[in-house]
């Protein structure tokens, strides 16, 4: 390790002066101009880990639904999956380092996780279609080949496909071909496999209206169309010619103004979606015959997924452990509708999807979504070797659904979330079960629910347990939200400290959304008070 280069490299890639930044979830993120000195140090960073696993490590640039102006890098491990924990502490540590102090902090990563500098490493990249991530992705570069790792830039990806190729690298090409073309050609092929089996046929059922948040997945989708043409009509908004990524459009604007992006016209009996900037988020929604919006979120879309799978696995008569993983944020009636009508196990997490992605690896199949459409389903090596298995020697019902299986096992990209990919599974299930998307959508009554944010001196006096359902501190709110909640019919609330700033995020429902806002309100008087609100008391705002 050159490190008297690396300083002198470091130097044109300075860090402002008092500038933290946190590892989360989903990497780094910022506004641009910040971080030229975050994608040069996560290029080191990226050469490091290689070095450390002997693989290939993804570098991918985005910001997800954030605004245009901002941006982020998040590193992508050896399978597809997110950082390693203790990586991420190392690259928050790398992140905030003084120019000085840049030396000592690598060869203590490189102590700490006994790095072999002389192994070779391999860096993948790619970028979103932000106006700075060329920029930044050439600082990433810098990075990569100042401790004298290899490259290949991938340039406009997905988020998804950045995952998918690195795990394709890493397992010799069995996960797929590390290539465009060898993404685009197993989901689509996967797709019209399964969709083939479809009793239903006509343009109706088979014409999808899609918002791409102005981003990368509208580019994506155009690439891949001809491959599923066929079998699908997809119909492009927000395509990135004209308007700003993710501005009044795309998942993350649909979801929480519950209403159709700009740029889009909703008529009634049409199926609509939204990805989010990097296409690793969708939601789908229709308007009904009085106009009348409609949104079927994560939850849903994670009851039509297992729901469907359950049936093929009771027609194979395979009992495998099926589950589906959801966060405090579900809304209680998929739980139920899940745990009591379908028999699906249903098992809570923190929020965050790495949290959800790693409890959902437990099971032989693992169905997860966050409520804002972030989610997939894992199959355990063992449960795709099995399947594969019997689709090659059943015949007749139980053959035709091991079939189906596979080609779901291939559908879905199993690495993370996949906007692109979670369409063609989804599209597929209602193709086959003949559904419309009011009939998927009347399978439960969402419970009325509100989200409400409370200005706090310091979010860190809220601690949570039981994955962020109760609050362990400050003493006495538990309390005070309990007998909140026991006001109101089939009502629940949690709160739980933001990620990145000093608020604290209170979740309620209940069976009318009179209830739910008020006790919504309620509940975020009880953290004003107790865990050192600022600014103005909360105030009835519905």
């Amino acid at each position: 390790m050159d490190l008297g280069a690396i300083t002198k490299h470091s130097a044109l890639h300075a860090k402002p002066s008092g500038l933290t930044l946190q590892y989360g979830t989903a990497g780094f993120r910022s506004k641009a101009e910040h971080l030229d000195h975050i994608m040069f140090r996560m290029g080191l960073l990226a050469v490091l880990r290689s070095k450390q696993t002997k693989s290939t490590i993804g570098v991918m640039v985005t910001a997800s639904h954030n605004p245009e102006e901002d941006n982020g890098v998040k590193l992508v491990d050896p399978l597809g999956e997110m950082l390693a924990p203790s990586w991420e502490e190392h690259a928050t540590c790398l992140a905030n380092a003084e120019e000085q102090d840049m030396q000592t902090v690598l060869v203590d990563i490189s102590e700490k996780e006994a790095v072999d500098l002389h192994q070779d490493a391999f860096v993948v990249i790619g970028r979103d279609t932000r106006p700075s991530s060329e920029k930044l992705s050439q600082s990433v570069i810098d990075g990569v080949t100042i401790l004298g790792g290899q490259f290949y830039d991938y340039g406009l990806l997905t988020t998804p496909q950045l995952h998918y190729m690195v795990c394709c690298r890493n397992t010799s090409g069995q996960y797929g071909k590390a290539t465009i073309e060898g993404y685009c050609q197993k989901l689509s092929k996967a797709f019209v496999e399964l969709t083939k089996q479809a009793s239903c046929s006509g343009d109706e059922s088979r014409c999808i209206k899609v918002d791409c948040a102005n981003g990368i997945g509208a580019l994506k989708l155009k690439e891949m169309e001809r491959y599923f043409s066929q079998g699908l009509s997809v119909q492009l908004f927000n395509d990135g010619t004209k308007g700003k990524l993710n501005h009044l459009c795309g998942a993350d604007f649909v979801k929480s103004h519950q209403k159709p992006p700009q740029g889009m016209e909703v008529k009634f009996n049409e199926r609509c979606c939204s990805f989010d900037g990097d296409a690793d988020r969708i939601v789908y929604y229709y308007c009904d015959a009085d106009g009348h919006f409609h949104l079927i979120d994560g939850d849903k879309i994670a009851t039509l997924i297992s729901s469907f799978l359950k049936e093929l696995l009771l027609e194979i008569g395979e009992s495998l452990n099926l589950c589906v993983v959801q966060t405090a944020y579900a809304n209680g009636s998929s739980t139920q509708y899940l745990e009591e009508v379908m028999k699906v196990p249903v098992y809570c997490t923190k929020t965050g999807v790495k949290h959800l992605h790693h409890k959902a690896q437990e099971f032989d199949i693992g169905v997860y979504f966050e409520a804002n459409g972030h989610g997939t389903a894992l199959f355990s090596k063992a449960v795709e070797v099995k399947i594969k298995q019997l689709a090659r020697e059943l015949e007749d019902k139980k053959g035709k659904a091991a079939k189906m299986l596979e080609n779901i096992i291939d559908l879905f990209n199993q690495t993370a979330g996949d906007a692109i990919s979670d369409m063609l599974v989804i599209e597929a299930i209602l193709a086959l079960k003949g559904l419309t998307v009011q009939q998927w959508d009347a399978l439960y009554t969402d419970l009325p629910n509100r989200q409400l944010k409370v200005k706090v001196a310091d979010r860190r006096v809220i601690s949570t347990t039981d994955a962020e359902r109760q609050a362990l501190t400050p003493p006495g709110l538990q309390e005070a939200i309990n007998d909140l909640v026991k006001k109101y019919k089939r009502s629940r609330a949690f709160v739980r400290p933001s990620g990145t700033e000093d608020v604290v995020r209170v979740y309620a429902e209940a069976d009318s959304q009179e209830s739910a806002d008020s006790l919504a309100h309620e509940v975020s008087l009880a953290v004003f008070q107790l865990a050192g609100g600022i600014g103005e008391r909360p105030q009835p705002s519905f």
